[in-house]
């Protein structure tokens, strides 16, 4: 018969490990649809460029992550971005900027070439009451990288629903409302601070 220490010893390991599952699994987000891996194997037109949203990491997952292409002072739904899952986003080349929202909004950046695809992550940081998001350029250096590699075939790739858009109408007054807050934090950074791809970190 085992000890009742050795019996303490089992279920601690069983607890520990229920936790760590718990915490390890994506939560999917009701407003999106997963869709098929085509489309992000596929290459832009040549006259767009695709860029690519990914969240690899599972902190925070509870949490959705809602990224926009605010170009022109618009504010255009790329997708809300649950933990391992990815987005694909397509669109003209040339200057333009991102933006996450979660507790606050972060931006990012980016010069488009047409006929490439970037990569960018959605990674979660501790907040107050919520989670908070940046938005990572990946690099020319990491292209074809196993970490890239391991990303991607890590998360799966989601679209947006008439439910995702219908969600960002009841939450227009929040979303422009931390644009307007957040982004004139960011500009007030040092260029160095502010993430950006560039036509190079595209394939």
């Amino acid at each position: 018969m085992p000890t009742r220490q050795k019996r303490y010893k089992v279920i601690f390991v069983l607890f520990l490990t229920s936790l760590l599952f718990i915490s390890g699994c994506a939560r999917s987000s009701k407003y999106m649809k997963e869709t098929s891996e085509t489309t992000i194997s596929s290459k832009p037109e040549s006259n767009e460029a695709m860029v690519v949203f990914m969240r690899p990491s599972t902190f925070k997952n509870d949490f959705g992550s809602s990224v926009f292409d605010i170009t022109e002072n618009r504010e255009d739904l790329v997708g809300i971005v649950p933990a391992k899952k990815k987005v694909v986003y397509k669109t003209n080349p040339g200057e333009h900027m991102f933006m996450v929202i979660g507790e606050t909004a972060d931006f990012m950046r980016a010069n488009l070439q047409a006929g490439k695809t970037y990569y960018a992550l959605v990674t979660p940081h501790m907040g107050g009451w919520k989670a908070r998001f940046a938005l990572r350029p990946v690099s020319k250096k990491e292209l074809n990288s196993k970490r890239l590699n391991s990303w991607l075939s890590s998360c799966k790739i989601v679209e947006n629903t008439k439910d995702s858009f219908e969600w960002v109408k009841q939450n227009a007054p929040s979303i422009q409302s931390k644009k307007q807050e957040f982004l004139t934090e960011w500009n007030a950074r040092p260029e160095k601070a502010k993430p950006m791809l560039n036509p190079d970190d595209g394939l």
